[in-house]
C-alpha cells in the first residue's frame, strides 16, 4: 500500500500541510502576543481619555456611521485617529493576518473532511485514514492544534484587545472591503469570550466549550478521534517506557491532546461517567497537572471543576492517600536516581565499554530521572541533563563509528587467527610450538569464518560470532594450549575482538530514539522560568555551574522537535520562521539566566571602587619607614585581590561554556559575556544618571517667549532684541553633531517635527474656539468678505475697512501670533539642522549623499511621469520604498522642512481672510531696514519677521492650495487698493504696510522656491520692480 506521507499521496500531503500550518500559526500567535501595543488594553486613565473615542470594541458594528460622524465633528480627534493609524496599522495588520489564518485553518480542515466523505481521495475515507498509523496521528493533531490555537489566543490576547484590534483593522485597512474578505466570520470566531487570564478572574459559563463550537465541525469525526485517543497508543510511546508505573508519562502527549479535544464534545465531560473513569484511569491515575503545548500547563482540578463526570472521575486521583503515595514515591525515586547520576558523572566512569555493557541499566536510570523531574522539577535537573547529554553524545559517536569499528575488530580477529595458523605450520619460528597441520587448518578456517561475517546481516553475524567464541574456548581447553602463554594471549585477544563485535553490532538507533522520547522536556518550556533564581544563585556561588547549565539548555532545545516535526515533514517555508522564534525564545532565556554573571561582576567592581576610593590611602612618593605598616593596608588590599579573583572566576565560568547551537542559533559564550556586560553597564550608568541628575520641577527654565529674540536671516543667527547680543547660531548644530553624532541630531530634528505637529493641532483647537465660536468675530469677517469681493477688484475706502476689521478682532491676535511664531521658530531650527546634516553627509559620505540625491530625483521624476500618464509605474501601497528612502533623506539633510505636511486638515471657513487680517495686523509693528530687512519697531511689542513668514507659510501648507491662492489674492488686493488710495495724495509715498506686504510676497516666493509669477498674478510687476527704489 502507498505510504500515507509519500509526496504523491494527495490525501496524506493535504492533512500534513494543514497540521504543519497549525504549528506555524501557534508560533506566530505566541510571537505576536509579546508585541500587543499597550494602548489597545486601555488600562490607565490617560489612555482611556486620549484614545477612548477612537478605539472601539464590537459595539462599533452596531452603528459605525454614528461613531464616524462623531469623529468628523472634531478635527483634533481626526488628527489623533490618523496618527494612531500610521503608528499601529502595521502591527494591527499582522495580528489580523494571524487571526485570519486561524479561521482559514478550520475552514481548510472542514473542507478536507468533506472531501474525504465525498470520495475526492480515491480509496480513502475517514475510517481508512484513521486505520493508518500516520493518518491517525495527523487527524488527531489537526483537531488538537485548532483547540490549542483557540486556547492560546484567549490566554495571550484578551477578548477586548482582540475586538479593538479587529475593529481598528476594519476601519483603517482597505483590504477589508475586498470581495474575498471574511471579516465577519473572523469576528464571529474571535469575539470576546469573557475569559481573563488574570489571577482570581471568574470563569465564564460554558467556557471553553461554547468558544470551541463557534465553527461547527463534523461530529462523527470528533467522536472517532476521541475513540482513537481513548483506546490506542497512537505514537507507540509505551515501548519506550516498559514499566507500568511510567505509563502516564509515556502517554502524556496523548493525554494533552485528549484534554483539549474533549472540549469539542463536552457531553462526555458532563455526563459520561464510565468514559471519564476510563480516561482518568489510563491517563491521569497519578498526575493532575498537564502540559498541553510547549509548556502551557493546566491544572485539571480547576479545569474540570464545572463538569460532573470529569470531576467525579478525577476524585480517585486526588484522594489524599493517593497524592501522599505519589509524592512519597517520587521523592524516593529522586533520591535514588540522584545518587546514580552523580556516580555516572564522575570523571572516566562513562566509558565506551561500560555504556555498551549497560545500555538497559542506563536507559532505566534516564527513564526514572525524567519521570521524576516531570513530576517534581527538582534540583537534580542540571545533573540529569548533563548525564543525558554525555550519554547521548557518546551514543551518537558510537553509532556513527559503528561499522568502521566492527570492520576493524573483524580484521584484527582474522589476522590473529591467520598468525596462529602460521605458527602451527612450523614455518614461523615461535618457541616451543610443534608443527600441527590439523590446528593450522582449523585456525585458517576460523580466520575465513571471521572474515565472512556480514555487517548488514546483524542477526546471523551475532549468532555466528557467539559460536566462534565458544569454539576458541573449546580449542584452548581440548588441545592443552594453556601451557603456551603466547598462544593463549592470541586466543584471548581474538575472543576480546569478537566480544567487541557483538557489543558494537548491538548499538541500535532505536536506543537513541528511546533516549530522545524519554528526555523530552517540552513540558517545562514555560515552567523552567520559575527555576531561574535557583540557577542564578548556583552560578553566583559556583561559576563553573555554567557548563552544567549548558546541558539543561540543550535539553530544552530538544523541545523544538515537537512543533517543528510536521513543518519539516511538509517541507513548509514556515520552518525557518518557527525555528527562529522558538530558538530566539530559548536564547533569550539563556541570556536571562547568565545575566547573573555580569551583575555579580559589577557588584564586585563596585566594592573594589569603594575600597580604592574610601579605604585605601594613596602611598606618597616619600615614606617614613615607621609608617610603612600604616600605608600597607593589607586587609583592604587582600579584599581587592579577592574580589578581582572572583571577577576573573566569573568570566572564566561563562567562557567554559562551549559555543553551542541552540535550535538554529549559535550561542558564542564570549559574545554572551560581552552583551551581558554592555547591558549591565547601560543599566548601571542609567541608574547613576537618574539618581545623580535631579532637577527641581518647579524651577523656571529660561526660554524664548516668542519675542525676546530675533532671527537675522542673512547671518543665520539669533540675537537678543534688547541687548543685541548673539544668542545662538548655526554653530550650535555643528557642536551638537560633534557631540551626539548624526543620529543624535536627526533625533532632535524628529523631536522638533513632533513639536510642530502638536503646535499645529493646538492651533486648530484655538481657531475653533476663538474664531468659529465667537459670533462678533464671525460677523466682522463676514462684513469684510462682502467688502472685498470680488478679490480682483479695488476696495474703495480701503484703509477704513481694513483697520476697522483689525480693531474689532484685536483680542484674538496675541494667541494667534504666539502659535505662528512657535511654528516658524521650529521650522528655522529644522532648516539649520538639515543644512548641518547635509553638509556633514557631503563631507563624510559623499558617495551616499550623491546616491541619495540621484535616487530621490529619479523617484520624483517617475512619480511626476505617472501623474501625467497613469499607465506608467508607481510604487504600490504595500511598497515601503518611499517610506524607507524618506528616513535616509532626512538623516542626510536632503529635504525641505517647509514642504512637509505635518497634520491632516478639514475645510475651515474664513481661514484665508483670518490669516490675511492677522498679517496686516502685525505689519504696523515692523519696519524696513536696508541692511537687515524687516525688523521689530519697538522692543516692547516684539514681532520677529522670519518666524512670522515661515509660520504662516507652514500653516497654509497644511491646507488645500486654494486657501493659499485666496490668501495671496487678498494681499495683492490690499497692496493695489492701498496704493490706489495713495495716488490721490499730492506727494504719493508707498505706505510702510504696503512695503511689508510686498516683502512678505517676496519672502514667500523665495522660501517656497516658486516662480515670481505666482506673486505677480496678484500684484502688477511694475510695483514689484519699483518699490525697492523708493525705500
Amino acid at each position: 500500500m502507498l505510504d500515507f506521507l509519500a509526496e504523491n499521496n494527495l490525501c496524506g500531503q493535504a492533512i500534513l500541510r494543514i497540521v504543519s500550518c497549525g504549528n506555524a500559526i501557534i508560533a506566530e500567535l505566541l510571537r505576536l502576543s509579546e508585541f500587543i501595543p499597550a494602548v489597545f488594553r486601555l488600562k490607565d486613565r490617560a489612555d482611556q481619555q486620549k484614545y477612548g473615542d477612537i478605539i472601539f470594541d464590537f459595539s462599533y458594528f452596531k452603528g459605525p456611521e454614528l461613531w464616524e460622524s462623531k469623529l468628523d465633528c472634531k478635527p483634533e480627534l481626526q488628527d489623533l485617529d490618523e496618527e494612531f493609524r500610521e503608528n499601529n496599522i502595521e502591527i494591527v495588520t499582522r495580528f489580523y493576518l494571524a487571526f485570519q489564518s486561524v479561521h482559514k485553518y478550520i475552514v481548510d480542515l472542514n473542507r478536507y473532511l468533506d472531501d474525504l466523505n465525498e470520495g475526492v481521495y480515491i480509496q480513502q475515507t475517514l475510517e481508512t485514514v484513521l486505520l493508518n498509523e500516520d493518518g491517525k496521528q495527523l487527524l488527531c493533531e489537526a483537531l488538537y492544534l485548532y483547540g490549542v490555537m483557540l486556547l492560546v489566543i484567549d490566554q495571550k490576547i484578551e477578548g477586548e484587545v482582540r475586538e479593538r484590534m479587529l475593529v481598528s483593522y476594519y476601519r483603517y485597512s482597505a483590504a477589508r472591503s475586498s470581495a474575498d474578505s471574511n471579516m465577519d466570520d473572523i469576528c464571529k470566531l474571535l469575539r470576546s469570550t469573557g475569559y481573563s487570564s488574570q489571577p482570581g478572574a471568574k470563569r465564564p459559563p460554558n467556557y471553553p466549550e461554547s468558544y470551541f463550537q463557534r465553527v461547527p465541525i463534523n461530529e462523527s469525526f470528533i467522536s472517532m478521534v476521541i475513540g482513537r485517543l481513548r483506546s490506542d497508543d497512537i505514537y507507540n510511546q509505551v515501548s519506550a517506557y516498559p514499566l507500568p508505573e511510567h505509563r502516564s508519562t509515556a502517554l502524556a502527549n496523548q493525554a494533552a491532546m485528549l484534554y483539549v479535544i474533549l472540549y469539542f464534545e463536552p457531553s462526555i465531560l458532563h455526563t459520561h461517567q464510565a468514559k471519564m473513569r476510563e480516561i482518568v484511569d489510563k491517563y491521569f491515575p497519578d498526575n493532575w497537572v498537564i502540559s498541553i503545548y510547549m509548556g502551557i500547563t493546566v491544572n485539571l482540578v480547576d479545569a474540570w471543576e464545572p463538569y460532573k463526570a470529569a470531576k467525579t472521575a478525577l476524585n480517585n486521583t486526588l484522594d489524599l492517600s493517593n497524592v501522599r503515595e505519589q509524592a512519597s514515591r517520587y521523592a524516593t525515586v529522586s533520591e535514588r536516581v540522584h545518587a546514580q547520576v552523580q556516580q555516572f558523572l564522575k570523571e572516566g566512569y562513562l566509558r565506551e565499554e561500560m555504556v555498551l555493557d549497560n545500555i538497559p541499566k542506563l536507559l532505566n536510570c534516564l527513564r526514572d530521572c525524567n519521570v521524576a523531574i516531570r513530576w517534581l522539577m527538582l534540583h537534580t535537573a542540571d545533573s540529569v541533563s548533563k548525564s543525558f547529554l554525555s550519554l547521548q553524545q557518546m551514543f551518537k559517536q558510537m553509532l556513527s563509528e559503528k561499522q568502521t569499528k566492527w570492520e576493524h575488530y573483524k580484521k584484527e580477529g582474522s589476522e590473529r587467527m591467520t598468525e596462529l595458523a602460521d605458527v602451527f605450520s612450523g614455518v614461523k619460528p615461535l618457541t616451543r610450538v610443534e608443527k600441527n597441520e590439523n590446528l593450522q587448518a582449523w585456525f585458517r578456517e576460523i580466520s575465513k569464518q571471521i572474515l565472512s561475517l556480514n555487517y548488514d546481516d546483524s542477526t546471523a553475524a551475532g549468532r555466528k560470532t557467539v559460536q566462534l567464541i565458544q569454539a576458541l574456548e573449546e580449542v584452548q581447553e581440548f588441545h592443552q594450549l594453556e601451557s603456551n602463554l603466547q598462544v593463549c594471549q592470541f586466543l584471548a585477544d581474538t575472543r576480546k575482538f569478537l566480544h567487541q563485535m557483538i557489543r558494537t553490532i548491538n548499538i541500535k538507533e532505536e536506543v537513541l530514539i528511546t533516549m530522545q522520547i524519554v528526555g523530552d522536556l517540552s513540558f517545562a518550556w514555560q515552567l523552567i522560568d520559575s527555576f531561574t533564581s535557583i540557577m542564578q544563585e548556583s552560578i553566583r556561588v559556583n561559576p563553573s555551574m555554567v557548563t552544567k547549565l549548558r546541558a539543561t539548555f540543550l535539553k530544552l532545545a530538544s523541545a523544538l522537535d515537537l512543533p517543528l516535526l510536521r513543518i519539516n515533514q511538509a517541507n513548509s517555508p514556515d520552518l525557518l520562521s518557527v525555528s527562529q522564534y522558538y530558538s530566539g525564545e530559548l536564547v533569550s532565556y539563556v541570556r536571562k539566566v547568565l545575566q547573573i554573571i555580569p551583575e555579580s561582576m559589577f557588584t564586585s567592581l563596585l566594592k573594589i571602587i569603594k575600597l580604592q576610593t574610601h579605604d585605601i590611602i594613596e602611598v606618597p612618593t616619600r615614606l617614613d619607614k615607621d609608617k610603612l605598616r600604616d600605608y600597607a593596608q593589607l586587609g583592604p588590599r587582600y579584599e581587592v585581590a579577592k574580589l578581582t579573583h572572583a571577577i576573573s572566576i566569573f568570566t572564566e565560568g561563562i567562557l567554559m561554556m562551549k559555543t553551542t547551537l541552540v535550535g538554529i542559533i549559535k550561542v558564542d559564550p564570549k559574545q554572551l559575556l560581552e552583551d551581558g556586560i554592555r547591558k549591565e553597564l547601560v543599566k548601571r550608568v542609567a541608574f547613576a544618571l537618574h539618581r545623580g541628575l535631579i532637577f527641581n520641577p518647579r524651577a523656571k527654565v529660561p526660554r524664548d517667549q516668542n519675542g525676546m529674540t530675533c532671527h537675522i536671516d542673512q547671518l543665520n543667527t539669533w540675537y537678543d532684541m534688547k541687548t543685541h547680543q548673539e544668542v545662538t547660531s548655526s554653530r550650535l548644530f555643528s557642536e551638537i553633531q560633534t557631540t551626539l553624532g548624526t543620529f543624535g541630531l536627526n533625533g532632535l530634528d524628529r523631536l522638533l517635527c513632533f513639536m510642530i505637529v502638536k503646535e499645529l493641532q493646538n492651533f486648530l483647537s484655538m481657531f475653533q474656539k476663538i474664531i468659529l465660536r465667537d459670533r462678533t468675530v464671525q460677523d466682522t469677517l463676514k462684513t469684510l468678505m462682502n467688502a472685498v469681493s470680488p478679490l480682483k477688484s479695488i476696495v474703495a475706502n480701503s484703509n477704513k475697512i481694513y483697520f476697522s476689521a483689525i480693531a474689532k478682532t484685536q483680542k484674538i491676535w496675541t494667541a494667534y501670533l504666539e502659535a505662528i511664531m512657535k511654528v516658524g521658530q521650529m521650522q528655522i531650527l529644522r532648516q539649520q539642522i538639515a543644512n548641518e546634516l547635509n553638509y556633514s553627509c557631503r563631507f563624510d559620505s559623499k558617495h551616499l549623499a550623491a546616491a541619495l540625491e540621484n535616487l530621490n530625483k529619479a523617484l520624483l521624476a517617475d512619480i511626476e511621469a505617472h501623474y501625467q500618464d497613469p499607465s506608467l509605474p508607481y510604487p504600490k501601497e504595500d511598497n515601503t520604498l518611499l517610506y524607507e528612502i524618506t528616513a535616509y533623506l532626512e538623516a542626510a539633510g536632503i529635504h525641505n522642512p517647509l514642504n512637509k505636511i505635518y497634520i491632516t486638515t478639514k475645510r475651515l471657513p474664513y481661514f484665508p481672510i483670518v490669516n490675511f487680517l492677522f498679517l496686516i495686523a502685525q505689519l504696523p509693528k515692523l519696519q524696513y531696514n536696508k541692511n537687515l530687512g524687516m525688523v521689530c519697531r519697538k522692543p516692547t511689542d516684539p514681532v520677529d519677521w522670519p518666524p512670522l513668514v515661515l509660520g504662516l507659510l507652514t500653516l497654509l501648507k497644511q491646507f488645500h492650495s486654494r486657501y493659499t491662492e485666496q490668501f495671496l489674492a487678498l494681499i495683492g488686493q490690499f497692496i493695489c487698493s492701498t496704493v490706489e488710495q495713495c495716488t490721490s495724495q499730492k506727494i504719493p509715498e508707498i505706505p510702510a504696510d504696503v512695503v511689508g506686504a510686498l516683502l512678505f510676497l517676496e519672502d514667500y516666493v523665495r522660501y517656497t522656491k516658486l516662480p515670481r509669477r505666482v506673486a505677480e498674478a496678484h500684484v502688477p510687476n511694475f510695483i514689484f520692480d519699483e518699490f525697492r527704489t523708493v525705500l
